[in-house]
């Protein structure tokens, strides 16, 4: 597989897996995550999730709806929607409503997205793709998790993530964050990286990201 920043990436990942990155750039990371999200394309090779590529627009939406992506950069956020409607967005309301609450972001619901820090808002979206797992999503693609919280904040979502049954998927410098994975990858250009031996290609949830 290969996009931008990364060549000949090979990678196996098994249903429950976690995984993190490791040794590639900052923005080939985001590349690579980007790409297993369906939202950036892939210049060689093919990467697929449960069995399923995302080269069809259909492909494309069942992607969205099983990957929940979350970035290391949120982009500015100038909407007078209340939280409440992000939050709200393909979610499961009770288990949005835990996570919120878990991250001291529950009584913010009401007030409108502009008005709320950058902290506040990256623990909506926390919260928010904690709503999506809970409402069918098996995969979750991190970018630097950790980026902008305060500790506290950033124990609270390590608890959460270390309770969520899902594929993981994330690139980190934190090593509390990198201590939930099974195992870390290499992501350099041209370096091979370990391989799962009891991946099958169409299981749900698995990823599997071909080189060839």
């Amino acid at each position: 597989m290969t996009c931008t920043g990364v060549r000949d990436l090979s990678l196996d990942i098994g249903a429950g897996e976690r995984v993190v990155l490791a040794d590639g750039d900052g923005d080939a990371m985001t590349a690579l995550l980007r790409a297993v999200a369906g939202l950036s394309p892939v210049g060689g090779g093919r990467i697929t999730v449960g069995g399923r590529d995302s080269r069809t627009p259909s492909e494309r939406a069942w992607r969205s709806r099983v990957c929940a992506w979350l970035p290391a950069v949120l982009a500015p956020v100038r909407s007078r929607m209340p939280a409440a409607g992000l939050l709200s967005r393909g979610t499961h309301p009770t288990a949005v409503a835990f996570a919120a609450g878990l991250l001291g972001v529950g009584e913010l619901t009401g007030r409108p997205l502009d008005s709320l820090t950058g902290g506040e808002t990256r623990r909506l979206y926390w919260a928010r793709l904690v709503g999506r797992v809970a409402a069918g999503a098996g995969v979750v693609l991190a970018d630097e998790p950790a980026e902008g919280l305060e500790a506290d904040d950033r124990d609270a979502l390590v608890r959460l993530l270390a309770a969520l049954p899902v594929t993981l998927l994330m690139s980190t410098a934190d090593p509390v964050f990198a201590a939930l994975c099974d195992r870390r990858v290499s992501a350099v250009p041209g370096r091979s990286s370990p391989r799962h031996p009891a991946v099958a290609d169409g299981a749900p949830n698995c990823v599997v990201l071909d080189g060839n």
